[in-house]
Order: C-alpha cells, then sequence, then structure tokens
C-alpha cells in the first residue's frame, strides 16, 4: 500500500468523523484510518448518486460484516451527501448482522458468508412473500499482517499457514518457514497468531481456504466461530490488527484495509510462478474465477482456492449486502434500494479500489445491479 494513498484516507476518516453523517457503533474498536476515500473522489462519487425515491432525513439501519466497514463508510458518506439518509451500520460481525436481519431489526445486512439453508428458512418470516438473498458487493484479500523483527518480505504456503495457526509450527525459525524464505533473516522468536474471538465471515473464509487446499492439516469443519485450539483473540478485525501490530512476532489475518505501519503482508506461494501479495488487482483476478451457484435471485459464489493461476491471490473473501427478494418493508424499501443500486453502480464500485478492496467483476455486479432493480 502506497504511503500517498494511506495519508489521503487518514485524511478523510477525519472528515469523515467532523461530518457526523454516518454513525458506526461496533463491538470493540474497529476504526482504521487507511479505509476512507479521498475527499475530492467523495465528492465526485456523491455527486454520481441517484437517489430515487428515498426520502431525505430518512434513517436505514444495518449491520454485519466488520470487514466492509471501511468500504460502507465511504459509500455512506456519499450517500447521505447527495440523499440526505442516514444510515447507521453497525460493524458487529457478519453472525450479528445475519441474526438481527432474520429478527425484521434490518434493512440489510452484510455478511462475508452467504446465507445457510436454515438462515433462508428463517428469513422467510421477515420477507414477506419471499426470502433473504446474497448480492456479492465487495471483494478483497483477507491479508495475513505479521510483526516480525527484520523480516520485511514474508513467504507462507498454505500448509505452513495452517500449522502455524494450529500451533504445529510455533516460532519463526521453524525449518518449514525458512524453506520458503532462504534469503530472510528469521529470528529465534515464539509465534504469537491471533484470531478472532467473535464469530466472523472472515473467519469463515480464511479457514475455507485452508480446507480447500491442505485440508490435511486444518482438521476442522470451518465457520465463523474459531475451533482451532490455542493461539490468541480479538474482537473484529481492527482488533486483530492492533494486538498484531502491537505484539512482536504476532500474525494474524483481517483485511488488507487493516494492514498499517509496524505491520507487512505475507504473500502467498501458490504454485504459481511467483510469490502472490494481496492487492486489489490480485484479489479480483481470484474472483473472477468463482462461480455464481445460488438460485432464483440469490447470487452467491464459490471461490477458486486453488487457483494457481499467475497474480492471483488466492485466500479472498467477498462481502455480500442481504435484502429480501420480496416483502421489504415499505418505509425503507426506497431507501434500501437506492444505496443498494449506488453501491453496485460503476462509481460506487470505483470506492473500493480506493481504499483497499476488490471491486466485484464486471460478470457478477451486472447481475446483481439487475437483482437489485427487481426487489420489491
Amino acid at each position: 500500500m502506497k504511503l500517498q494513498r494511506m495519508n489521503r484516507r487518514a485524511i478523510a476518516l477525519g472528515a469523515l468523523a467532523a461530518s457526523g453523517a454516518l454513525v458506526l457503533t461496533a463491538c470493540g474498536s474497529d476504526d482504521n484510518s487507511s479505509g476512507t476515500t479521498s475527499s475530492s473522489s467523495s465528492s465526485a462519487n456523491a455527486s454520481a448518486v441517484k437517489c430515487g425515491d428515498a426520502k431525505k432525513g430518512q434513517q436505514l439501519l444495518a449491520d454485519g460484516s466488520s470487514a466492509q466497514k471501511n468500504a460502507i463508510a465511504a459509500w455512506v458518506k456519499n450517500f447521505t451527501q447527495s440523499c440526505g439518509v442516514q444510515i447507521n451500520y453497525k460493524a458487529g460481525g457478519s453472525g450479528a448482522g445475519v441474526t438481527s436481519f432474520n429478527q425484521g431489526q434490518l434493512a440489510f445486512a452484510g455478511s462475508d458468508s452467504a446465507l445457510k439453508p436454515e438462515e433462508v428458512t428463517a428469513s422467510k418470516q421477515v420477507c414477506s412473500g419471499g426470502q433473504g438473498i446474497d448480492l456479492p458487493m465487495v471483494g478483497g484479500p483477507i491479508a495475513l499482517g505479521y510483526n516480525v523483527p527484520g523480516v520485511s518480505n514474508l513467504v507462507l504456503d498454505a500448509p505452513t499457514i495452517a500449522k502455524i495457526f494450529n500451533g504445529k509450527i510455533t516460532n519463526w525459525n521453524d525449518a518449514a518457514i525458512k524453506k520458503l524464505n532462504p534469503s530472510a533473516t528469521l529470528p529465534d522468536l515464539k509465534i504469537q497468531a491471533f484470531h478472532r474471538s467473535d464469530e466472523s465471515g472472515t473467519t469463515d473464509n480464511f479457514t475455507k481456504y485452508l480446507l480447500g487446499t491442505t485440508a490435511a492439516n486444518w482438521p476442522y469443519s470451518g465457520g465463523k466461530a474459531w475451533q482451532a485450539k490455542g493461539g490468541q483473540s480479538a474482537p473484529q478485525s481492527a482488533g486483530v490488527a492492533q494486538q498484531v501490530k502491537a505484539t512482536s512476532g504476532a500474525i494474524g489475518y483481517f483485511e488488507l484495509s487493516y494492514v498499517t505501519d509496524g505491520m507487512k503482508a505475507v504473500s502467498i506461494d501458490t504454485g504459481a510462478s511467483a510469490p502472490v501479495a494481496p492487492s486489489t488487482d490480485t484479489a479480483t483476478k481470484a474472483i473472477a474465477d468463482a462461480k455464481v451457484v445460488g438460485t432464483g435471485s440469490d447470487l452467491s459464489l464459490k471461490l477458486n482456492y486453488t487457483t494457481k493461476a499467475d497474480g492471483a491471490y488466492p485466500m479472498v473473501l467477498v462481502t455480500y449486502e442481504i435484502v429480501c427478494d420480496k416483502g421489504n418493508k415499505a418505509d425503507t424499501l426506497a431507501a434500501t434500494k437506492a444505496f443498494l443500486t449506488y453501491i453496485a453502480s460503476e462509481d460506487g464500485q470505483k470506492v473500493l479500489s480506493e481504499n483497499s478492496y476488490a471491486p466485484i467483476p464486471d460478470a457478477i455486479i451486472t447481475k446483481v445491479r439487475s437483482t437489485i432493480a427487481s426487489i420489491s
């Protein structure tokens, strides 16, 4: 991540806080200055927002994925500036978002994992005559941030990552890490592996990568709750990132936008011609290989974690916005539809790459736009 880009985002976050346009309340601290769009870009994107029938002064409540929090913050700033609709997005985690949505408390939810069959069934009690559907809206790499003195370029592969987070590799000068980093000076230092303490779509996607690439080294079923023994935990992506930044010998998983000063990101040896570093471009290249597996209006995706394509970073997640296909509440439908239309638009997707996220590939986001137009 370039310093210039980080500085722009830091400046813009101050502007966002001062504006008061968005209230974000989450369990634990999840703030990250690197994740907000620049002022000039924000103004340009705000002018492109189409408000539809959204009513000025209306308020929408949403909750869910903390992975997409920085993208939502930038989008909401633009949308509020243009349409006067206040959106309170509580980045309480994917599990909390889905639960609250199925209790009828939210206009929409954000989740880094597609709805499970039982969650779809539960949504039918809220979506009169319809059901909850998954709309892929935010892509991005799951970065492995690390804090290892003297090591500026670290390469790991899937088996080694699994063994680190499963407590089988416990020191940074382990032979397996040395083999992948022959020119690095690896210290005799204990590995401090951090994972999420709350239910998280980021955890779900991280463990799906391990299960999809090295199941023999990851003897767990996966899911939003962390299952491996040992390690240390912290709430939310920002909580894990904060601990990694503050702890010598630490490593943790979170979205690329949380890799800040004091941390580096691991490159992954996928079997391609060269190790692949996490970036918006390398993540989009991997997501482009995904297949739509949802039925009807649902657009949930199946990712290809075993890709060996050059320049494709395989440890990615896609965050879905969850909304009713039919039966949305009449008083929030227009504003919800207008907001989703904006964030799926070309201008809305441009905001993602400005904030260390990956835009959804054209073939998929085109289907998303069509689906949004049909919700009722």
